[in-house]
């Protein structure tokens, strides 16, 4: 019997071994979180490329007719860099370990995001209202493709943007806070960075020659 009851044990579920195994909390260490941003961060940056290498694929083409510029996306633009640089300032308290003092960069920065994508709807509304612009016009087409996308990704960001608020709001664990909010805002910089570099070539004037050189048509 004591041979059986032996082999009948099973050490992997003792009170020790429970005690020497490491602790799981169902959540990923501070750096495999920021280490997967930075993979998303990669694929999304991708997809643009992508996009700017069709875009000016396109614009090779002998019937491209440009779409037209609109004077909206200069506010916009202005709108997404002011949101950057108070996301920064609410990262910068955090790191000083002044949790309470990011609060309102924190807010700034979320509301001007919001901001500027309600200025995108209404540069889409703008753009539907000129009759003479359609979407079988292959630049419109692209102009709604590119910036409803980059809208699409700057709305998740303000997804996360609402749960770190939320988190700084009910005094959440403070180095939780302070990381939460490091995400956030590297995400927020790097749309800025991937709407100037659309509102550079794509949306800021005649680029042509600029964006078929890039992309090695010219």
């Amino acid at each position: 019997m004591s041979v059986l009851r032996h082999l009948a044990e099973k050490p992997w579920l003792t009170p020790q071994s429970a005690a020497e195994a490491p602790a799981t909390t169902g959540r990923w260490p501070q750096p495999s979180s920021m280490l997967g941003l930075w993979v998303f961060l990669s694929v999304v940056t991708m997809l643009f490329l992508l996009l700017i290498v069709a875009y000016g694929s396109r614009m090779a083409f002998e019937d491209w007719r440009p779409g037209p510029e609109l004077g909206l996306l200069w506010f916009n633009t202005m709108t997404l860099l002011a949101s950057s640089i108070a996301m920064q300032w609410a990262r910068a308290a955090a790191r000083r370990g002044q949790v309470g003092d990011a609060w309102p960069g924190l807010l700034t920065g979320g509301g001007l995001a919001l901001v500027f994508l309600v200025g995108q709807v209404l540069a889409w509304l703008q753009l539907r209202g000129m009759g003479a612009f359609g979407v079988t016009i292959p630049s419109v087409a692209f102009f709604y493709l590119i910036t409803g996308l980059h809208a699409l990704h700057l709305a998740g960001g303000l997804v996360a943007w609402a749960r770190t608020a939320a988190k700084v709001l009910s005094g959440g664990d403070e180095a939780q806070v302070r990381h939460a909010i490091e995400l956030t805002t590297t995400y927020l910089h790097f749309m800025l960075v991937v709407w100037l570099v659309l509102f550079g070539l794509l949306f800021s004037g005649n680029n042509m020659s600029a964006l078929l050189a890039i992309c090695g048509l010219r």
